[in-house]
């Protein structure tokens, strides 16, 4: 989703407000995820004091599978984003957003966003116990005999 900035930019005190919502098929090619829910995106640019801003949450679920007991379940997720937008920069510099044309891909950044903040490690529950490492028994769900002796 293409944003043109350009009233933004130009006039100061001035808001757009944002609510989009990116399909599960358009975020299909992203591997390791498997979305069960749109990825909806609420929020506004605005321009204070001549400094552009966007501050936007992302809300979606995602279908994971836990990395110690391998249990399927589900996940909703809520994270805030805000980045500085320019027009263009002189040099590289990650903190701030280019706005190409005075446009941004609102799309592309929050989907950027999200996965940054995603965790690394994927846990059904903080205290899982995980699989026996002998018979594979889920030990949140029974306890095995394996180690007793």
């Amino acid at each position: 989703m293409t944003i043109n900035l350009r009233k933004i930019f130009n006039l100061p005190g001035e808001t757009l407000p944002v609510d989009v919502a990116v399909s599960q098929e358009d975020i299909t090619d992203i591997h390791g995820y498997d979305f069960a829910s749109p990825v909806v995106i609420r929020g506004e640019a605005f321009n204070r004091a001549g400094i552009v801003k966007i501050k936007f949450t992302t809300e979606f679920t995602l279908n994971l599978i836990c990395d110690r007991c391998l249990k399927e379940f589900e996940r909703s997720y809520v994270y805030d984003f805000e980045h500085v937008v320019v027009k263009s920069l002189s040099t590289d510099n990650d903190e701030y957003i280019v706005a190409d044309n005075e446009s941004i891909d609102l799309k592309e950044i929050a989907i950027s966003d999200l996965l940054l903040q995603l965790p690394s490690k994927i846990l059904c529950d903080e205290d899982c116990k995980g699989l026996c490492s002998s018979c594979g028994c889920n030990l949140n769900e029974s306890q095995c005999d394996c180690f007793s002796s």
